[in-house]
């Protein structure tokens, strides 16, 4: 007597061209291509441009648009803000200052400084100041007022690599649609750097991860993650220039997941390492204006 289970096994096999013919569906799908170019790079080589990249910008005086959106899946709904344009001035190690003008009127809507530790913001159309940390401890209702100096200074420079970080590299691709042809799809492998504390025991926590691509190997995203092991902040980096010397973005999408904010900042001009005197970071809040101190 034959085996039951042979004799099963039979049938399965016989049918199976009968049945796939019957229930497989063929469709098309976007079709990609390889890159005309790869780059290839060390993990050492990778760190040193980062660093050199990150270095050779000692301050920066950007004309700049910005368009705000907060909101999202979460809330159900987005809301979209008026483009601001104004001028953001960086001096290292933590200097900052953001000016933005009304549309149209062209007085100012916000101005904001910061030492890299805490900052002072005038709102003028709502008469309104606040003053407190970098680092929000206590998370405001106000989507906007979580919207502290740091996001501009992690988001804007692609920092360097610190010695007690820890360092893995990993390879992934994206797919870039040609802008002179949509339908021109581009699969470009790139490198991911992600930037690790010191172990404490077995476990290490993710800072950063950077995104590379292999096409230029320049930045295009990065993802910067909280005390929690949760992206607080994504930037995106395109459209580079370069400016003298340095490739520079000119464009930033600055997404803030946990907040539902989003920035996306337009570089229309910029001017690198010229000097800033501490007058350009000084903030003196009138005093009738109401102050509101954050955490």
């Amino acid at each position: 007597m034959k085996n039951p289970k042979f004799a099963l096994a039979a049938l399965c096999i016989s049918l199976a061209p009968a049945l796939t013919g019957c229930l497989t569906h063929t469709y098309t799908v976007p079709k990609t291509r390889p890159a005309d170019v790869i780059l290839n790079a060390t993990l050492d080589q990778l760190v040193q441009q980062l660093d050199t990249r990150y270095n050779e910008i000692q301050s920066m005086t950007a004309t700049v648009e910005i368009d705000t959106t907060t909101g999202g899946s979460r809330q159900g709904k987005a809301k979209d803000y008026p483009a601001l344009s104004g001028y953001i001035f960086t001096r290292k190690p933590e200097d900052m200052r953001v000016l933005l003008k009304v549309p149209v009127l062209g007085s100012k809507a916000m101005d904001m400084v910061t030492d890299g530790k805490t900052f002072k913001l005038i709102i003028p159309p709502y008469n309104k100041a606040m003053v407190g940390s970098n680092t929000v401890t206590h998370p405001s209702k106000n989507l906007l007022e979580n919207l502290r100096p740091s996001v501009f200074s992690d988001s804007l420079f692609v920092r360097g690599v610190l010695p007690e970080e820890i360092l893995s590299l990993t390879s992934d691709y994206r797919v870039l649609e040609n802008p002179k042809k949509k339908k021109d799809l581009v699969e470009e492998p790139d490198y991911d750097i992600e930037v690790l504390t010191q172990p404490q025991g077995q476990v290490a926590h993710v800072r950063r991860v950077i995104h590379i691509g292999r096409g230029n190997l320049l930045p295009y995203q990065q993802d910067i993650y909280d005390a929690q092991g949760q992206v607080s902040t994504r930037a995106f980096y395109s459209d580079y220039q370069k400016y003298g010397e340095i490739m520079f973005p000119s464009h930033i999408i600055i997404r803030r997941p946990l907040d539902e904010l989003s920035l996306s900042v337009t570089i229309t001009k910029v001017a690198f390492n010229q000097k800033l005197e501490d007058d350009q970071f000084d903030l003196v809040i009138p005093p009738n204006v109401p102050v509101q101190k954050m955490d």
